[in-house]
């Protein structure tokens, strides 16, 4: 990572800019420097640099120390030891934040319902519904958009929330209830419908719907109630006829499914012979 990432990561994590440039000239230096060779070596300008190292020394981040001539130079706290205080700090204030904020909040008085336009973005905001589930999750998709949900979905049920999931795919590791969606082949659904479909839905309150391609996606975040439950009812009326296959497998369920003239009628899409997932 160049110098550049690391003084911007600082930053990310609180710093200044002055005051990364500052901590990132003194680890480079190696031993202790003046303000001047401070400002010389990271940009810092020399109007700023004192005011800059007196923060630094402020927040622990650096040390005033006497050179052998018996000048005051300045020496960084350890990056390692930064690192550490600097996730104890976030995790006390997280803790803190965690107690207070929800202290705070209001019913609102609108739903929330907004677009998600980039594949980066639904996911992102589909692990967040993953990771504020509290009691249920539900969750549809293919197993190319699921991946990076699976770790939040995997602490949410070690802390005790029921995950259930419908995969076009293979499942992969055990989490939660699963089943591999086997009423059509996953490229079939993904060709029927144009698209891979998302749905993620965390205690029948909140939902992200999305559908991604290779090279396109969309989506919507919501906690419209109304569609929250559609949402939610997609997955389960997906989960209970599988429930309803695996009891009547030996009865006849796959030529019932297959050959049912009403169940035929409803998998035609746009005339005959185009089949659609169910």
């Amino acid at each position: 990572m160049s110098v550049h990432n690391v003084t911007g990561e600082l930053q990310r994590l609180g710093m200044s800019g002055y005051e990364a440039k500052a901590y990132v000239a003194l680890v480079l230096a190696a031993e202790p420097i003046n303000g001047y060779e401070v400002a010389k070596r990271s940009g810092v300008p020399r109007s700023a640099v004192y005011e800059t190292l007196g923060k630094l020394v402020g927040r622990g981040a650096a040390y005033e120390v006497r050179t052998h001539d018996d000048a005051i130079g300045y020496v960084p706290l350890p990056p390692r030891s930064l690192l550490e205080r600097m996730r104890r700090d976030f995790d006390r204030t997280i803790h803190i934040l965690e107690d207070e904020l929800p202290r705070l909040v209001s019913p609102s008085p609108v739903r929330l319902v907004h677009s998600l336009a980039e594949r980066c973005t639904l996911l992102e905001r589909a692990e967040d519904v993953v990771t504020a589930a509290e009691g249920e999750l539900y969750i549809s998709g293919w197993p190319e958009d699921l991946e990076g949900l699976t770790p939040g979905a995997r602490r949410a049920e070690e802390r005790g929330v029921s995950v259930r999931r419908v995969v076009f795919g293979p499942v992969g590791e055990p989490l939660g209830w699963s089943t591999e969606h086997r009423f059509s082949a996953p490229e079939t659904v993904e060709q029927n419908l144009g698209q891979r479909l998302l749905v993620v839905v965390a205690d029948r309150g909140q939902a992200v719907i999305g559908g991604l391609t290779a090279d396109r996606a969309w989506g919507m975040y919501t906690d419209d109630p109304a569609t929250v439950l559609l949402a939610v009812d997609y997955v389960r009326h997906d989960i209970a006829m599988h429930v309803v296959a695996d009891r009547y497998a030996d009865h006849g369920f796959d030529e019932f499914w297959a050959d049912d003239p009403a169940l035929r009628r409803l998998r035609d899409v746009g005339g005959p012979g185009r089949e659609r997932a169910g």
